[in-house]
């Protein structure tokens, strides 16, 4: 009896260990991420025309300034426009969809409307009208961790109506959920589908996940448009060339520094690499792949590992400074599986109007204190006239950025 005592409090023991040199080395820079807020940041921003130049909390460069534009939304993630103008965004732990009118135009939303409850997680949204004159004809497309569907959208109402699924969804596993888009011309009427692996770093067995899939816009002839993409949760397509760039979080608990985080630019046919391989090529030391990273296609762009690479878009000419054309804005939610927090701010990709890369630079910072994280960008949606909305899932707002500088 005493014996089995012994190995049991050993057992223990040695559990304890790993448990902590675990918690130590991939976890004890967690806090930001599950922690409440250490101040409630609507009452340290002004929301509306009365906007934030002080760099206090949020800091952005000189002639930008930032204001929250919605607020008590709960986890606020994708956001688009209706076909009239308002803004839609997608509320997964609610299981809803809301729009956001400014039918006065201060720069605050008049209110909150459900457009659509009772869903599962849903997180992807996009329009489409079948006559632009008309948008009384126009649809919402909503992706669920479980399926796409299109509604027929009621914009005098706010409401979307006769559902239609369209496209099933696996619903299991890790990474639940699901981004949707259409393609730019000649290419419209397809829509592709981001689908996250089921797990963290593994040989996949889902047949529709782990990347991009591409379907018609009924959703007939669903096949894989871009696999080895481990969770790129959110694309966006250049105004320029129609390309479509994508955010793509690398695997955890290979430590602080690895594996990148990637943007990638996603083509029909291409397989990015996950999980053998990541980065520029790299092979996970996991998997025995050396050889197969030759014919993967590399990452475009590496990013700090952890930052948890979300929103992207492009920046218009419209309204901006001409040193920001072309440019890429990306969300960086913030690390979790981290020793030391990193990302929790919005980064300007500097590229050109044929997509070379030259440098990253911070654009808004500030979430990320000492006591903790007052948020969490998630989206970005930006249009011209020098103005862009940010959604933030941890304090449960959306931001309203604005160019107020003089443009030459």
């Amino acid at each position: 009896m005493k014996k089995t005592w012994i190995i049991i409090i050993t057992a223990v023991a040695v559990a304890g260990i790993f448990a902590g040199r675990f918690y130590w080395t991939n976890l004890r820079g967690i806090g930001p991420a599950l922690n409440k807020p250490p101040q409630d940041i609507t009452k340290l921003l002004p929301s509306g025309t009365s906007t934030n130049t002080t760099g206090i909390p949020l800091k952005l460069p000189d002639g930008f300034a930032i204001s929250v534009f919605a607020k008590d939304l709960g986890d606020p993630r994708v956001i688009t426009r209706d076909p009239v103008g308002n803004l839609l965004v997608s509320i997964p732990a609610e299981g809803k969809v809301v729009a956001l009118p400014d039918k006065n135009s201060d720069g605050v939303a008049d209110q909150v409307v459900t457009v659509i409850s009772g869903l599962n997680n849903p997180h992807g949204l996009t329009t489409r009208c079948l006559d632009v004159n008309h948008p009384q004809q126009c649809q919402l497309y909503i992706a669920e961790s479980n399926q796409v569907a299109v509604y027929d959208y009621d914009g005098q109402n706010l409401k979307a109506i006769n559902k239609k699924k369209i496209i099933d969804l696996p619903n299991d596993g890790e990474h639940f959920t699901r981004t949707i888009m259409f393609m730019p011309y000649p290419n419209q009427d397809k829509l592709l589908i981001s689908v996250g692996s089921d797990c963290n770093a593994c040989d996949e067995k889902g047949q529709n996940r782990a990347k991009i899939l591409i379907a018609n816009g009924d959703g007939s002839n669903l096949r894989a448009y871009a696999p080895g993409l481990r969770n790129s949760v959110f694309m966006t397509a250049s105004y320029i060339d129609g390309r479509i760039w994508a955010t793509e979080m690398g695997r955890d608990y290979l430590g602080d520094n690895l594996p990148p985080d990637e943007i990638n630019i996603i083509a029909d046919g291409k397989n990015y690499g996950w999980p053998e391989c990541y980065g520029k090529n790299i092979p996970d030391k996991n998997f025995d792949s050396k050889a197969a990273c030759q014919g993967f296609e590399p990452s475009y762009i590496d990013i700090p590992a952890h930052s948890a690479p979300l929103g992207l878009a492009f920046v218009p000419e419209e309204g901006w400074p001409t040193e920001y054309w072309y440019n890429l804005f990306v969300a960086y939610h913030g690390s979790w599986n981290r020793s030391v927090p990193t990302g929790y701010k919005i980064v300007r990709l500097k590229v050109d109007e044929h997509g070379n890369y030259s440098g990253a630079e911070d654009f808004i910072t500030g979430w990320l204190t000492d006591k903790g994280a007052l948020g969490r960008p998630v989206d970005i949606y930006i249009q011209p006239g020098g103005q862009m909305f940010v959604s933030d899932d941890k304090a449960g707002v959306v931001y309203r950025i604005s160019y107020v500088g003089k443009l030459p």
